[in-house]
């Protein structure tokens, strides 16, 4: 799969994508310090080792690199988004529950991490090894980098 390019500077606001959440009782916010072992064994249990790791540099830069999507009324976890996890200016890994699908957490989770790059000075994001490509272009305007595959996962231990 090949990354994504992402113009920082031309994104448009996460508030319509928070809002969409938060109708349903959703809010995406950073974790604190003491949801750190929830958090990572959430990812674990949902995506593999893999993706925990990368979640815990996320974790453990400041500021965070890494926002959670929390059902209000039960505190229960549904979904994640990082960035600067593998290498600076990537974002990913970002995963939902697959039963939470489709309710616009995905989407409000990348917007909150690409607004929070921006935030933080980049100019750009890159997509690492993207997915659903479609979904990043209609989102947030994502162009596929030619020749990237497997960019900077190459060679990486499984």
């Amino acid at each position: 799969m090949s990354d994504l390019l992402v113009k920082l500077y031309e994104l448009p606001s996460p508030e319509p994508y928070v809002a969409r959440v938060r109708e349903q009782g959703i809010i995406i916010r950073r974790p604190i310090g003491p949801e750190n072992y929830a958090v990572i064994q959430w990812i674990r249990d949902h995506f593999g080792a893999g993706w925990a790791g990368e979640a815990e540099n996320a974790f453990f830069r400041s500021p965070k690199g890494i926002y959670i999507a929390v059902r209000e009324s039960d505190s229960k976890m549904l979904g994640f988004g990082c960035y600067d996890a593998t290498v600076k200016g990537f974002f990913g890994p970002t995963g939902v529950d697959e039963a939470e699908r489709g309710k616009g957490i995905g989407a409000a989770l990348l917007m909150m991490c690409l607004h929070g790059m921006w935030e933080e000075g980049y100019g750009y994001a890159i997509i690492g090894s993207a997915g659903p490509v479609d979904f990043y272009k209609k989102i947030c305007g994502a162009t596929v980098i030619e020749g990237s595959s497997p960019g900077v996962y190459k060679g990486m231990l499984r």
